[in-house]
């Protein structure tokens, strides 16, 4: 298959970079760092998520970054939800789109939620009907599409019956996410071809993380085979905390160097977008993991 003309990147550095910081970051600095994805042109930007700050503790403010940041058209600022309480809270800040998430593995979704993979879908299947409702957008995820820290490999065959849930569920788009970056490009399409069996290719978006060193070539290679969403983050920010030594997310910078070198539009600017990976990583007292950003990074420093 051919490449797409144009690729949506869906930016996950706010919730998914940064839920899983020792360090505390702060509310501006958040609100700071999603204005500035939005003025690199990024059209979907994850603001943070409606869970428990006893298990999160970094997404406690997300109420305060919604209401902090100036929205603008054409931008949406997707919250995770776990629940109805989650959903209440992201209606009541205005949120016109929510991502629920699962997984294709039964001792992950344990680990991570405490419950089955059923269960998991049953408890969102009220939270879906009620966004409906409410004209709200729903984003299902899917986690470890291609490997689980406690099971290994994970069949195709299991994703695809999650997807189809959620799929028949209302979500309008489902994300499938290598929650511990152990895929390679045959798994990844062996994976997507399973999948869009039940779900159309134009639904489904990826979400690698690079524990391994594989996303780009994965992306790559989802890309030859009809997917056209991409999720990412930001300077590389992010990683599992139910998957020891899992590194972050492929970073959003590295994508779109990528994408930009295909010839594929983004509407994304890549001098703004390393300056937002800066302005985080300042904060945060580390360098981008993202080698495009360090690359420009230095060119700067020389000029």
């Amino acid at each position: 298959m051919a490449y797409p003309k144009s690729v949506r990147m869906v930016e996950v550095g706010p919730r998914d970079g940064l839920q899983n910081e020792a360090k505390t970051v702060p509310t501006a600095v958040k609100v700071q760092l999603i204005e500035s994805l939005a003025d690199a042109g990024l059209t979907a930007i994850e603001a943070g998520a409606f869970v428990s700050p006893k298990w999160v503790p970094q997404m406690a403010d997300t109420a305060s970054v919604l209401a902090g940041i100036k929205r603008r058209p054409g931008i949406r600022y997707p919250v995770l939800v776990p629940n109805m309480k989650g959903f209440e809270a992201a209606v009541a800040s205005g949120c016109d789109e929510i991502a629920i998430f699962g997984a294709a593995s039964e001792t992950f979704s344990q680990k991570n939620i405490n419950c089955s993979i059923a269960e998991s879908l049953e408890r969102f299947t009220p939270v879906v009907e009620a966004a409906k409702k409410a004209g709200i957008r729903v984003r299902g995820y899917i986690s470890c599409v291609l490997g689980c820290p406690y099971e290994g490999d994970v069949p195709p065959a299991a994703v695809a019956t999650v997807a189809a849930k959620l799929l028949a569920m209302g979500c309008y788009e489902i994300s499938l996410g290598d929650t511990i970056g152990v895929g390679t490009p045959a798994k990844a399409v062996a994976m997507i071809e399973a999948v869009a069996e039940v779900v159309p290719r134009e639904q489904l978006a990826v979400h690698f993380h690079d524990t391994y060193g594989q996303a780009l070539a994965n992306i790559l290679a989802c890309l030859q085979h009809g997917i056209s969403v991409v999720d990412s983050s930001v300077a590389g920010l992010g990683g599992c905390p139910y998957a020891r030594g899992a590194s972050g997310n492929v970073a959003s910078e590295d994508v779109l160097y990528l994408l930009n070198g295909l010839g594929i539009s983004t509407g994304v600017n890549l001098d703004k977008l390393a300056d937002s990976g800066g302005l985080i990583c300042d904060y945060l007292g580390r360098s981008p993991a993202s080698k495009v950003a360090q690359a420009l990074l230095g060119r700067r420093k020389q000029s």
